[in-house]
């Protein structure tokens, strides 16, 4: 029996709902089909956390966190309590820039039974990877003056084994997809990073001779998810780039609440982190309506990662079938609770 030891950080807002039906999901997916179980261990680190303790997690949270084989994290914000800046800064991009997790996975595809905003959708399937370490999202900065005179420096930071560490990534994940890659790219327009960015890409390129490529500027690009995103497979970005399309990507399927991502590690020094894209949604936190679907897809994405591609696609099966068959949360045209949902995806995932 191969036991999986997960990190859980339900963070704030509907995280506290999603994260536990999420499990719920995981347990029975490993009770039904075997071979492998989860021991869970959770965290509170949270706003609520920081006005208690005055910091997101406590000060030994990345040795505690280290030694676990992922993390599954639901989401983190309530800028009623905390600055977005401090929660982010001090929870998820802590953990995220000392776990070194380089690449963040987000996928986009679509679903039957979920109305998409596009009026020819065209069965799209895709998945971005962004580099996520650096980039446009840099420390390094700063603001100087007061007044008129005020100024703001923002410098953004590429380097070659980042770039190409995302490259290769994407590169390697074509070859077990449909053997396509596309660069996302500004060289018109930014002077430095993107021309390098672009002369990285052919470099690598090079030693994928059976791949095929494009590379469009990102004005371009996001026009293209609109217009035509069936004809993307995997989608290589910058930080900041791939952060807009992934959101993108989450709006033609229909609903950012059910995309999920990833947070890779891939030198296996630390562990690797799973989170939906949606937020905290303080809006509706307690209502019990809270889609699920982007947890629980994450929860399929860590499937994968650990090496449970089988189970992962049976959870993705399920996902994709209740769906279809109109069991959704309100926010995409539904009527079901998160429960409801979460009962639904467990009782198809016993009869399987």
């Amino acid at each position: 029996m191969r036991l999986y030891h997960i990190a859980v950080i339900p963070g704030d807002g509907i995280g506290k709902e999603v994260v536990p039906n999420a499990l719920r999901v995981l347990n029975t997916l490993a009770d039904a089909h075997g071979g492998f179980a989860f021991r869970f261990t959770e965290y509170p680190w949270s706003c609520d956390y920081y006005v208690k303790h005055g910091k997101m997690m406590p000060d030994d949270g990345l040795d505690i966190l280290a030694s676990f084989d992922a993390i599954f994290l639901g989401a983190i914000g309530n800028p009623k309590l905390v600055p977005d800046h401090i929660s982010l800064w001090g929870l998820l991009l802590k953990i995220r820039r000392e776990f070194e997790q380089t690449i963040n996975l987000r996928p986009a595809r679509y679903f039957k039974g979920l109305q998409s905003p596009l009026v020819h959708p065209n069965d799209f399937n895709l998945i971005v990877v962004r580099e996520n370490s650096e980039g446009e999202y840099s420390e390094i900065g700063g603001r100087i003056h007061k007044g008129d005179d005020e100024i703001a420096i923002q410098n953004a930071i590429f380097t070659r084994k980042a770039a190409e560490g995302a490259m290769r990534f994407a590169f390697d994940l074509a070859k077990r997809r449909r053997g396509h890659v596309t660069s996302a790219t500004k060289s018109n327009g930014i002077f430095h990073t993107m021309p390098f960015w672009d002369e990285v890409f052919k470099e690598v390129a090079n030693d994928y001779p059976d791949v095929q490529t494009a590379s469009y500027h990102i004005d371009a690009l996001s026009a293209f998810f609109v217009t035509r995103p069936e004809i993307f497979d995997v989608v290589v970005a910058s930080n900041l780039f791939g952060d807009i399309l992934t959101d993108l990507g989450g709006a033609i399927m229909g609903s950012i609440g059910i995309a999920p991502s990833a947070n890779i590690n891939v030198n296996g020094k630390y562990p690797s982190m799973f989170e939906p894209v949606h937020g905290s949604a303080p809006d509706i936190y307690g209502q019990g309506i809270a889609n699920p679907i982007g947890q629980i897809w994450s929860g399929k994405m860590m499937l994968d990662h650990l090496g449970e591609t089988e189970s992962g696609q049976k959870l993705m099966d399920v996902i994709e079938g209740v769906i279809a068959d109109g069991i959704k949360t309100r926010d995409i045209g539904g009527a079901m609770t998160t429960k409801a949902v979460t009962d639904e995806i467990c009782r198809r995932l016993k009869a399987l």
